[in-house]
């Protein structure tokens, strides 16, 4: 068994755009990558100038709430909207550990059921009531021609657990990822975001660019029955996407497994010993099936006990 740290792909996007499919034009907001969040400051001036129809929020890193209400404020002298993509921090919101988008004042919120809302793969889009009927027909009969009732069935589950376990769930969740940044800090790995407390969701940015980049240390980390993956940093350009600065880990998932805070430092230091003191990682993956033992039954959840991983034999 694995150890992951991996969150499934999802593509987003800071960035507006014009009314209407032709002439469409999107740009970036402006990014402060200290704060990593959007500059408030350049993002506002930028809105006056351009007026946009929409500005969009989302990454696929989210490390802290994003300017919603001040962003919002701005686009209402500009007759904008504002999305809110909660495709990786749905889980949080709903467990009232991170901010609320719609009650800042986002008009819409899209998102994925899948990753810190431990669902079935899909999507669903929350919105104000004024917008509700043009989103249901974009949907159907414009880009969806069907449904699937077992997917819905399962997204029924997760919002029930979620009602009754999210807020315990959440909050081990954001205490795992601190925990996690910390000890990787104290081990010698260069966590982004140190002077700001690393993270206030689920997810970890390390930069492993003096360790040979991101896609050897991931490589290295998954030979060691650690899964994560490589990650461009805010310092890269497109032409490093190969082998990014950055590795992108998030805790969603060993959470759910049962781990707390006590199994964040072991974590970090079987990625000491792989990345920073150079041991074999075939050594430390036979540690690490040992220790994931300890932890093969999903938590907060109505059937407590249940393996997480079975595999049937077809023969």
């Amino acid at each position: 068994m694995a150890l992951s740290l991996v969150h499934g792909g999802h593509i987003s996007y800071m960035g507006f755009g014009g009314a209407g499919v032709r002439g469409l034009k999107v740009e970036s907001l402006p990014f402060n990558p200290e704060e990593m969040n959007v500059d408030v400051d350049a993002a506002t001036k930028k809105i006056k100038e351009i007026k946009p129809t929409l500005v969009f929020l989302g990454a696929s890193v989210i490390l802290f709430p994003a300017p919603v209400k001040e962003i919002k404020k701005v686009l209402e002298e500009v007759n904008g909207f504002l999305v809110y993509d909660a495709s990786h921090v749905l889980g949080l919101i709903v467990g009232k550990q991170f901010q609320d988008p719609l009650g800042e004042g986002a008009d819409i919120l899209t998102s994925s059921t899948h990753k810190t809302f431990p669902g079935p793969q899909g999507g669903i889009v929350c919105c104000k009531k004024v917008f509700a009927e043009k989103i249901d027909k974009a949907v159907f009969p414009g880009l969806v021609s069907n449904h699937h009732l077992h997917h819905i069935a399962g997204f029924a589950i997760a919002l029930m657990e979620m009602e009754r376990f999210g807020v315990e769930y959440a909050k081990q969740t954001v205490r795992n990822a601190r925990a996690l940044a910390e000890n990787l800090y104290d081990k010698g790995f260069d966590v982004v975001c140190a002077d700001k407390g690393f993270t206030k969701s689920h997810q970890v940015l390390v930069d492993v660019s003096r360790f040979g980049g991101g896609a050897k240390v991931a490589s290295l980390l998954e030979e060691a029955n650690i899964i994560c993956n490589k990650n461009l940093l805010p310092k890269d350009d497109f032409r490093r996407a190969e082998n990014p600065s950055g590795i992108r880990l998030g805790v969603n998932e060993v959470t759910r497994l049962g781990m707390k805070e006590g199994e964040m430092e072991e974590i970090s230091g079987f990625m000491k010993n792989v990345v920073v003191d150079g041991v074999n990682p075939l050594k430390v993956a036979r540690k690490v099936k040992a220790f994931t033992k300890k932890f093969s039954t999903v938590k907060y959840c109505f059937q407590k006990g249940k393996q997480a991983y079975k595999y049937f034999d077809f023969y």
